[in-house]
């Protein structure tokens, strides 16, 4: 069991060693404060937080991905050259005569482009030129022939209104609008984020200068206290008591110090995208706690929440996205009936520029026109049913934009709601507060004229401190 020179022992060592501890942490080593307001820090957030860098990607990304669909309309030039030799051994005809073998060798040149337009036509225009020598049984031969065409194939049915490119096209488009709204998305959390970890850095700053009020109101009633032991008017019981409250002030102190650093790491990592940066420097937010009294309107909120929220946005845009899927699975279902033709000049001669005359005349047309029909026997069981899947998601998707908007006004009455009801609660702990403070004041003066206790001004002082914290938050 203790005996009282050991417990004030004991109490003075336990005083000396927070008294330690608080002047260690309140002046870190090489710290170097900064002043942030609110708007400093979401502007620091928007340009080095990593979550919104990696964010920023997928809009680039995306439009990477578009404009390589809008590849597949850039034409392509086609050149190529062959070579050719033939013998054929010679023989007896039915007259028993012998004849003599033959010999061909020949050239052949094509350059041309192909190229797709955004109706499906596809057209290919090109030339080609070849030329041939060689022995037959009539003697030496040499002759060069070549043509220029265009040919031509639109479909009518299937792949008309849209086809495979169109519809990677669109689709790229409507991704680039999801990742768009996506790193809006990312934005507003971090922003959020940034102001949520600015309020609760403000409101561990205010706590740690409550708890410091407190501390000082604990000494100076053990001050007091000891003057009246010494003069006679109090025991040593009310001495002991005012130096345990300065302990656990120094705890509480502590405590408040401990979450205001956590806080500012908290802070820090949505501010920062090379974190060792910020070692050694101290955030000293500038902006102080108040309340708003703006006006809640219940209906404004959902309308501008349904409008706003950027995962609405995004579900809307893909089912745009399962519209146009939509829309090439049900021309999918449709026979393929295409329309072909093609226009051209040939030109004949003995050498290659003799050849390349005959083409320049225009004398020598040729053309050629139709149709070609391809009907899956089957009945296309794989489209339609591709088609009826793809409608059913859509229905689907309908379904969960619908539940989605639901839930964004339940989320938005429940935050109204709330809001409300803190607002309230603010006025009330204000009032409480001033009460508290008063009935303190009051006690403080009772115990001045030796007319009540410490225990009774450290009760109140309890009292007052939380009503102070929770007063201190918006």
């Amino acid at each position: 069991m203790l005996t009282p020179d050991s417990k004030r022992i004991r109490c003075l060592a336990l005083t000396i060693f927070f008294a330690l501890g608080v002047v260690t942490y309140a002046a870190p080593t090489n710290a170097s404060p900064r002043k942030l307001s609110l708007p400093d820090c979401i502007q620091i957030a928007l340009e080095h937080n990593l979550d919104v860098k990696v964010a920023r990607f997928d809009p680039e990304i995306a439009g990477h991905y578009m404009s390589a669909a809008y590849g597949a309309y850039e034409p392509a030039f086609e050149a190529g050259g062959t070579h050719s030799y033939n013998t054929s051994p010679g023989g007896i005809d039915q007259q028993n005569r012998p004849y003599p073998g033959t010999t061909t060798e020949g050239d052949a040149y094509r350059a041309g482009i192909v190229g797709l337009l955004p109706t499906g036509l596809r057209v290919d225009l090109g030339a080609d030129l070849s030329t041939r020598s060689g022995l037959n049984p009539s003697g030496s031969f040499e002759n060069a022939d070549g043509s220029a065409s265009i040919q031509l194939r639109q479909p009518i049915l299937r792949n008309f209104w849209i086809d495979n490119t169109r519809l990677t096209i669109q689709v790229s488009k409507k991704q680039l609008q999801i990742s768009e709204l996506a790193l809006r998305a990312q934005i507003m959390s971090v922003v959020t984020a940034v102001q949520l970890a600015y309020y609760d850095l403000l409101l561990a700053q205010e706590r740690i200068k409550v708890q410091e009020q407190a501390l000082q109101l604990a000494e100076r009633l053990v001050k007091e206290s000891k003057r009246r032991v010494e003069v006679g008017t109090v025991a040593r019981l009310d001495e002991k008591q005012a130096e345990s409250q300065v302990s656990a002030r120094q705890s509480d102190l502590f405590g408040a110090q401990g979450a205001f650093a956590t806080q500012e790491y908290q802070l820090k990592k949505l501010l920062s995208d090379h974190f060792g940066d910020w070692d050694g420097i101290r955030i000293l937010p500038t902006e102080t706690l108040s309340v708003s009294t703006n006006e809640l309107n219940l209906h404004q909120s959902w309308g501008y929440g349904l409008a706003q929220r950027p995962d609405l946005l995004q579900l809307k845009v893909d089912l745009e996205r399962q519209g146009v899927v939509l829309k090439y699975l049900r021309n999918q279902i449709f026979p393929q009936f295409d329309l072909v033709g093609s226009y051209g000049q040939v030109g004949a001669e003995q050498s290659y520029r003799g050849a390349l005359d005959g083409i320049r005349k225009g004398d020598s047309p040729f053309y050629t026109f139709g149709a070609i029909l391809s009907i899956p026997i089957g009945g296309n069981r794989s489209a339609r049913s591709n088609y009826r899947a793809s409608k059913a998601e859509l229905n689907q998707s309908l379904v969960r934009l619908k539940r989605l908007e639901q839930d964004i006004m339940v989320e938005i009455g429940i935050a109204v709601e709330q809001a409300r009801t803190r607002f309230a609660q603010v006025d009330a702990t204000k009032q409480s507060r001033l009460f508290a403070e008063a009935a303190l004041a009051a006690e403080q003066k009772k115990l001045d004229n030796g007319r009540t206790t410490s225990f009774v001004v450290l009760h109140f002082n309890a009292i007052s401190r939380p009503l102070s914290c929770r007063n201190s938050r918006r």
